[in-house]
């Protein structure tokens, strides 16, 4: 009996496919990865003062290191409703290309060297700041609100808010009115970009038994909820200028996208619940272009600005 065993359990870890590069590289989550990176290298390039290219290059690689890290502990906890969910159930770990423990270890590694890097290559201000985003990312969201409350992606989301702070505090060394701001656009930025990905696949989180706001609340809530936050984005958008910190070309520009933002809530809001939710599915692709196109007006507004000194 001993031997078949020992012979079964030889032949399933001949048998067991070994992780590539790649699925170790999907651990990190590289399309998240990329708008948190995007947003953090805005922040360190607006922000007074210089820092010497190489840094600059180092601190960008440890945001996006620290924000993979997070990503592969996340998908190590949440490996048993991946496999439900019809949109993360080809992930390395449910798809059994990773061993669990190896994603684990792989995550936990890549905090600690992201974390001490940027605090010595720059300042421990910003590998605080790194430490408190990923922390945040894996105890607060991940462990204690994903699964409780349909307002986890609304306090959660400041996960995600951190990069510009980061970015800021790697030239700079503190924390200012400017990059609060821009923590405070993607805060309240998170939660319609995440509802409207939760209105067409409000399914999968049922059957994984996540309390998802369409799930817990019903659609026209949910909908209700994130024309609000898209009203509440506008001003907010556009008080950098008035602090003093941006031009009319980035006011202007932030106006536009604010508008356009409402404009698409609005349409998922007249969307009939029976409809193929086809507006929210827009909508969520939007989102991340908003995000994106409004941080590039900060950069083009910058570079606006300099070219008139």
């Amino acid at each position: 009996m001993t031997e078949t065993v020992l012979s079964t359990q030889r032949d399933s870890a001949i048998s067991a496919p070994i992780p590539g590069v790649g699925d170790f590289v999907q651990l990190l989550k590289p399309r998240v990865m990329s708008l948190v990176v995007f947003t953090g290298f805005v922040g360190l390039v607006i922000a007074p003062g210089e820092l010497h290219p190489v840094l600059a290059i180092v601190a960008i690689l440890c945001i996006a290191v620290g924000s993979g890290a997070a990503g592969a502990i996340n998908m190590w906890y949440d490996r048993d409703i991946d496999a439900i969910m019809e949109r993360t159930a080809n992930r390395p770990i449910p798809a059994g290309r990773v061993a669990p423990d190896d994603a684990l270890v792989f995550g936990g590694l890549l905090s600690l060297f992201s974390v001490a890097l940027l605090g010595l290559a720059t300042n421990w201000v910003a590998g605080g700041l790194l430490a408190a985003a990923i922390l945040f990312y894996v105890f607060v969201y991940t462990i204690w609100l994903k699964r409780r409350t349909p307002q986890n992606i609304v306090i959660g989301g400041a996960a995600g808010a951190f990069p510009p702070l980061i970015g800021w505090a790697a030239v700079t060394g503190d924390v200012a009115a400017m990059p609060l701001v821009l923590f405070a656009i993607i805060f309240f930025w998170t939660p319609p970009h995440f509802w409207a990905l939760a209105l067409f696949r409000s399914g999968d989180y049922g059957r994984a038994g996540i309390p998802m706001l369409p799930v817990v609340a019903g659609r026209r809530a949910t909908k209700a909820q994130m024309l609000a936050y898209t009203l509440l984005l506008l001003p907010l958008t556009v008080s950098p200028y008035f602090l003093g910190a941006t031009g009319m070309i980035y006011a202007a520009g932030a106006a536009l996208l604010g508008v356009l933002f409402i404009v698409s809530a609005v349409l998922v809001w007249i969307e009939p619940d029976a409809a193929s939710d086809r507006r929210a599915k827009q909508m969520f692709g939007f989102s991340i272009l908003y995000l994106f196109l409004l941080f590039a007006l900060l950069l083009a507004d910058l570079a606006v600005n300099i070219g008139r000194l």
